[in-house]
């Protein structure tokens, strides 16, 4: 394998759990919050986040590779606000979807046909990713008294898995 697309498949892994860390202390953050059901969606978002850290992982390994693993900068613990955890949930997930298309753009720079088809399954997960990002901002917007806090608390889960 290529040493620069070895290298951006494994910066990546490391994005991907540094993605993880931070959906792991958003789920803290509404845990405490009393969001419960935001903390139970955050939490598998940062499972979601870790398999798709091994998927790299396990890539690079396949091709003889060392995916080495770096330290992993500390999350944002605080928000003010549901609406300020969902933006940035959505940050997060347009940063990932970047850092994939530059790792496919060196795929193909490198003809490294076989790294391609799996950054290809990622470029579309993305989409799906983006998509439940600007749902959930829409929806955390929406918003206007504590009741309805309540209800969207209740049906998150539900109301972001209806697109899947």
């Amino acid at each position: 394998m290529n040493d620069s697309i070895s290298k951006a498949l494994i910066d990546q892994a490391n994005h991907e759990l540094y993605a993880a860390h931070c959906y792991h202390a958003m789920s803290i953050w509404c845990e405490t919050k009393d969001y419960s059901g935001f903390a139970k969606f955050f939490a598998e978002q940062a499972t979601e986040e870790r398999e798709h850290a091994e998927k790299f992982i396990d890539h690079v390994i396949d091709r003889g590779g060392f995916p080495a693993l770096t330290s992993i900068a500390v999350p944002q613990t605080e928000y003010g606000s549901l609406s300020e955890i969902a933006l940035k949930a959505e940050e997060l997930e347009k940063a990932n979807s970047n850092a994939i298309k530059k790792c496919y753009e060196i795929s193909l720079e490198t003809k490294d046909y076989e790294s391609q088809r799996m950054l290809l399954w990622f470029i579309d997960e993305q989409v799906e990713e983006e998509a439940w990002t600007e749902k959930m901002v829409t929806l955390v917007k929406r918003m206007e008294c504590p009741g309805a806090a309540y209800s969207l608390d209740r049906h998150i889960i539900k109301e972001l898995a209806s697109d899947e």
